[in-house]
């Protein structure tokens, strides 16, 4: 069977990606950057053509729309970032519906409770409508929470469960949900396949547990051995919770807004009908936490939600250049002879931040995190997906991958990050490794005066943290 997937680089698309490559279906992906796909890790179904990747932008230039599709994926979200996400969802969806040819259509939403929508699921009910207006049959498959590792609710969950002993939570934690293992949203999407009962058909899919949020915490606490309090308080404001959330976990203040908009109702399935057509081992919450964390210790996280630009303020077209800018800027470099095997020397490159830190004053990168925090940036607690693959797209701190080259023996490797940091100007931190020494260039280019009494005022610290940085790298540390 011939499927098209979009939002093939995606939190959900790279996890359904692996399971039709492997049931024997030739897959053409769509992404809005190719370099961004980690091609690497797909390499035999490329070269067999059983894989073909396709750059294209439902919101600007697309490619032909490829012969033969038999089913398509649709798993295009903005997760709710900017003031007219709704608009450019939309859009999305109109020529998506006016650009694909195939004998199906699937679509995967979230649960519509009772009463009001939130903006974020009305705009997923919007989009079902519109691609419901095209001549395709649409399969819709709703969800609530999905668990799994690298998943937004699920990393929001962890981290208020590791980070807080005692949570003082608003009253609508007493609301209920039914959570649903990444693994079986996945049985579910490929399960509909050309399934001819499921052909125009809306399904609620959930997992065997109905729970409220204050559950969901306390469950992952008892999964992880840990000991917390929940102390419920009737005057948080959905607007206060998100700050909270903002301020305590990973999540953007955009997200945090949409997340807590759609959970102050009840999302629970309304029908059973899909694990009746498609029956298969639902796994417990509990279940699932543990699936969870068998990738996560392995280090096999294949898909992460801050890795979505989204989680960021990054402008997209930053991953289309891999040259920083000459002109205009303000720059420190470094030089130095590496002191230990030049493969050492690019793993240590390749390792930083994340859960192991900065090699240099790493208490500064933390304030500065925080301080990126307070004024509305990302911070630093999205960490990273691996703790030493980069690919170019990914999140690393309040960093961006830009671009990820290690090179082999006949040529240098390279390491480009663009900030994601609140700062009165753009800067990047760009990494070369030759056979005998480490290049550190730290680019800044001001944005009017403001920005340059910012680069001077951090001058000094600069002084002291990038050059030891650049040693220890090219040491290996």
């Amino acid at each position: 069977m011939h499927i098209l997937l979009t939002g093939a680089n995606g939190y959900i698309g790279m996890r359904l990606l692996p399971t039709l490559l492997e049931a024997g279906h030739t897959v053409t992906g769509i992404v809005r950057s190719i370099p961004r796909f980690p091609s690497s890790q797909f390499r035999p179904f490329i070269a067999s053509n059983q894989l073909t990747l396709l750059e294209g932008d439902f919101l600007g230039d697309l490619p032909p729309v490829p012969e033969d599709i038999d089913a398509a994926y649709y798993l295009l979200h903005s997760m709710g970032t900017g003031s007219d996400f709704a608009e450019r969802e939309a859009e999305c969806a109109r020529r998506f519906t006016s650009w694909i040819k195939s004998r199906q259509v699937i679509y995967l939403s979230g649960l519509v409770p009772k009463g009001s929508l939130s903006t974020h699921l009305a705009s997923r009910e919007k989009v079902n409508d519109l691609l419901r207006q095209g001549p395709t049959p649409v399969t819709t498959l709703r969800a609530s929470i999905i668990v799994g590792s690298g998943s937004a609710s699920f990393e929001i969950i962890r981290d208020l469960a590791e980070k807080l002993p005692f949570m003082i939570t608003p009253k609508w934690t007493a609301n209920r949900c039914q959570p649903i293992a990444i693994r079986n949203v996945i049985g579910y999407l490929t399960g509909v396949l050309e399934h001819e009962e499921t052909l125009g058909e809306e399904f609620d899919i959930g997992g065997p547990d109905v729970l409220s949020y204050r559950k969901l915490l306390l469950g992952y606490a008892s999964a992880r051995h840990l000991k917390r309090l929940i102390i419920p308080i009737p005057f948080f404001t959905p607007g206060l919770s998100a700050r909270w959330l903002y301020l305590v976990t990973a999540a953007s203040y955009p997200l945090a807004k949409s997340l807590v908009q759609s959970l102050v109702n009840e999302t629970i399935c309304q029908d059973e009908r899909l694990s009746r057509l498609i029956p298969q081992d639902l796994l417990t919450y509990e279940q699932a936490i543990d699936k969870a964390f068998v990738r996560i210790a392995q280090n096999k996280v294949p898909s992460s939600w801050f890795d979505s630009l989204a989680s960021g303020n990054l402008d997209p077209a930053f991953l289309q250049s891999v040259q920083v800018p000459s002109h205009g800027i303000l720059s420190d470099k470094q030089t130095f002879p590496l002191k230990s095997e030049r493969e050492q020397a690019i793993t240590s490159v390749w390792s930083l931040g994340g859960a192991k830190g900065w090699p240099s004053m790493n208490w500064a990168w933390k304030l500065r995190g925080w301080m990126d925090r307070l004024m509305g940036g990302t911070g630093i607690r999205r960490g990273r997906r691996h703790p030493t693959e980069l690919f170019p797209g990914d999140a690393l701190d309040f960093w961006r991958v830009v671009l990820s080259d290690r090179g082999h023996p006949q040529s240098s490797a390279r390491l480009i990050l663009a900030a994601e940091m609140k700062m009165p100007g753009e800067a990047w931190l760009q990494f070369e490794i030759t056979d005998d020494q480490l290049i550190q260039t730290a680019t800044f280019r001001p944005r009017g005066l403001l920005g340059r009494a910012y680069w001077y005022a951090v001058l000094p610290l600069h002084w002291i943290l990038f050059p030891r940085m650049a040693k220890r790298l090219a040491a290996g540390e």
